[in-house]
């Protein structure tokens, strides 16, 4: 049922920023109140017309047709204003109200296309503003219901293939990821229809990755477990109930502190934050029923044809033999050499990654312009570079500041006194442009000499002021400005919003959400790791490995972000969002790890036990972990930075985590501390 939604995600999602900040945020103050002032919901694109030479009158009436004739698209609301030549003549601009409840991404491309014909020739046109960056980045998520997800599905079924050398079991696992996230997708799409979740294209990314990681990585530990069981009894019923016996605990445990990781982000200040929270742990949840009730009945039908041409044969002996685990093997050589040299191995593995962490210094996470949001070809970014040329750089997105009517001139002259203010106008409606310019000598009038100056729009006693910034809106040098004015309103009844105010609130959103967020996730999965194994040590150094791991996956991302790949900076939501993923999602190897050590301790004494747990989940648990690798870096095909840093994050510290931390640095480590890694339980003191 949930399949045809597919696609359908744009129906019920929103990537307008400002809705996503708190609703005490001055931005979000503002916005709400525009409507009272403009009269309508629209989104402005700024058309820009740029020419090597000087526009000729001839030009210049071409363009004004072009632009009048463009009036009837569908998707454009309100009038288009008045073509407005630069100082230099080598430009032209117009402002076009959007429907921000049209397909904004097709009016956009309309509007260019219809202009581009109808402009004279040696004149280029760009589309940007709001509306334009806005239709890049629904073009930049465009793909997502169909490239992501096939891509994603693809690498898993890869990799499951290489890993079993079968057809039918990568098959049946991805059957069951795919009907884990075809329910996922149902309730969180009527969840966000009736408007109780906040839904965008972000968001969406992220479910469906971690729906198909989850699923499958979940799908391996059940599939690792039925084989073992399969080679004891001769009975599949015994076999999968015994599977399943084995598995619950730990998918239940990590299931458990991924949702209880995500349910953190509740916390946040930001709602795109906010929202993740329910909608990925929504994810999990199916994720985990999926694994356990759908793919235990496919595995029971098929039994060991399931695994077929590899099927595993009823060999007790043989089990009983080699005393329940591999007498050979990469796995079997690497718990030999841990037990030789225990302390040299995670010394050796926490300096280097401890190495790999310092490169955090060098990670910029203070926020990105919006134009460097889309990686690649930006038809908005290359319009606002032109529109820098020749006009004001935050033409078309100026700064909105609401103020009492009778503080009008007083709040006017503190612009204009303001370094990074171009010019001021207030809303009127008895304008032909909607506003009128305002000076130190009071509002313009329009026509010959003695017309009355229009009157401002006023509501509630307010009148509304569009301060045009001399710099791009969403430049740094903007938002300085932003702040320099917020501190001089500062105790008054003025307001500042706008594009360049909603990115500030945003990043101060980010920053306030990162610091209160990390730590109590950090918290909270200390406490279920000491409900789990029983212990209080074992969780706290499990914690500290993964911390460390996060660091150098973090380090090495930053040295690469800076040096290969020369992005402009990141989001301050980066370190929070690859914290959730990687520790939340990194710590569920060490469980699955440190819960069968902890079983086969009880059997064999704990420094046994840990390398037998190592020996018999070494495969699955290096699978699952490409696995979910694999999936996170099917993000880095959205061409959006904030997910291309996220999958290159999350993808190396899952690879980090797999590799070096659950397969030396914690084996080794609790060999080296031995039984004393469960105190104060009973299994310390007797193992």
């Amino acid at each position: 049922m949930g399949g045809p939604l597919f696609g359908k995600i744009d129906e019920v999602s929103s990537n307008d920023q400002t809705s996503y900040l708190p609703e005490s945020a001055e931005a979000t103050e503002v916005q709400a109140s525009l409507g009272d002032f403009l009269g309508d919901d629209a989104i402005p694109a700024v058309v820009v017309f740029t020419s090597q030479d000087k526009l000729t009158t001839e030009q210049t009436d071409t363009i004004t047709a072009a632009v009048e004739d463009a009036g009837s698209i569908d998707g454009i609301k309100g009038d288009i204003s008045p073509v407005i030549p630069s100082d230099d003549g080598k430009a032209a601009q117009v402002f076009v109200p959007i429907d921000s409840k049209a397909e904004i991404a097709d009016v956009v491309a309309s509007l260019g296309d219809e202009l581009r014909d109808a402009a004279p020739d040696g004149v280029k046109v760009y589309v940007t503003g709001p509306a334009g960056f806005t239709a890049d980045l629904v073009a930049g998520f465009a793909g997502i219901d169909g490239i992501l997800l096939l891509t994603a599905l693809l690498a898993v079924f890869v990799i499951l293939i290489i890993v079993y050398r079968s057809l039918l079991l990568p098959i049946v696992v991805l059957s069951t990821s795919l009907f884990a996230l075809c329910v996922a997708l149902l309730v969180v799409w009527n969840l966000a229809k009736a408007g109780v979740l906040l839904l965008s294209g972000q968001t969406q990314g992220i479910l469906f990755i971690l729906v198909i990681g989850a699923a499958t990585d979940y799908s391996l530990l059940v599939v690792a477990r039925f084989r073992e069981e399969l080679r004891l009894t001769q009975d599949r019923a015994v076999a999968i109930g015994k599977a399943l016996k084995g598995s619950f605990e730990p998918i239940l445990a990590s299931g458990g502190t991924v949702i209880a990781g995500l349910l953190c982000l509740l916390l946040s200040d930001l709602k795109s934050n906010s929202t993740l929270g329910p909608v990925a742990a929504i994810g999990i949840v199916f994720a985990m029923l999926s694994a356990l009730t759908l793919l235990p009945a496919l595995l029971f039908a098929f039994g060991r044809a399931a695994y077929w041409p590899r099927r595993p044969h009823f060999e007790p002996e043989v089990v009983k033999a080699e005393n329940g685990m591999p007498s050979k093997g990469v796995w079997h050589w690497l718990a030999g050499l841990i037990r030789s040299h225990p302390r040299k191995i995670w010394i050796i593995t926490a300096v280097v990654l401890a190495i790999g962490a310092l490169g955090v210094t060098q990670l910029d996470a203070q926020g990105v312009p919006q134009s460097d949001l889309v990686i690649g070809k930006s038809g908005a970014r290359d319009g606002q570079a032109a529109l820098g040329k020749h006009f004001p750089g935050g033409s078309g997105s100026p700064a909105y500041v609401i103020a009492p009517k009778d503080d009008l001139q007083k709040t006017t002259d503190t612009l204009l006194d303001s370094k990074g203010i171009d010019s001021v106008s207030v809303t009127s409606a008895d304008s032909p442009s909607g506003s009128a310019p305002v000076t130190a000598d009071g509002i313009q009038a329009f026509g010959p000499p003695g017309t009355p100056a229009p009157e401002p729009t006023v509501h509630d006693g307010d009148v509304l002021l569009q301060a045009t910034l001399s710099d791009a809106a969403d430049s740094e040098a903007a938002a300085d400005t932003i702040t320099r004015l917020r501190a001089s309103f500062e105790g008054s009844d003025v307001l500042v919003g706008g594009v360049t105010a909603t990115a500030v609130d945003t990043n101060q959103a980010s920053i306030h959400d990162r610091n209160l967020i990390i730590p109590l996730i950090l918290v909270v999965i200390l406490l279920i790791l000491m409900m789990l194994l029983r212990s209080v040590l074992a969780p706290v150094l499990l914690i500290l490995t993964t911390v460390l791991s996060f660091g150098t996956a973090l380090g090495v991302a930053a040295v690469m972000f800076n040096g290969v790949f020369n992005f402009p900076g990141a989001d301050p939501a980066v370190p929070l969002y690859s914290f959730v993923f990687l520790v939340a999602l990194g710590i569920d190897y060490n469980i699955f790890l440190m819960t069968r050590v902890r079983e086969e301790s009880k059997l064999h004494g704990t420094r046994e036990g840990i390398l037998r747990g190592l020996t018999i989940t070494g495969g699955v648990i290096t699978s699952a972990g490409m696995v979910l690798a694999a999936t996170f870096a099917a993000l880095s095909i959205i061409p959006i930075l904030f997910l291309v840093q996220i999958a290159f994050i999350v993808a190396f510290g899952v690879l980090i985590d797999t590799f070096i931390v659950r397969s030396l640095l914690v084996p080794a480590l609790t060999t080296d501390i031995g039984r004393s890694i469960w105190w104060p339980s009973k299994l310390g003191r007797t193992s």
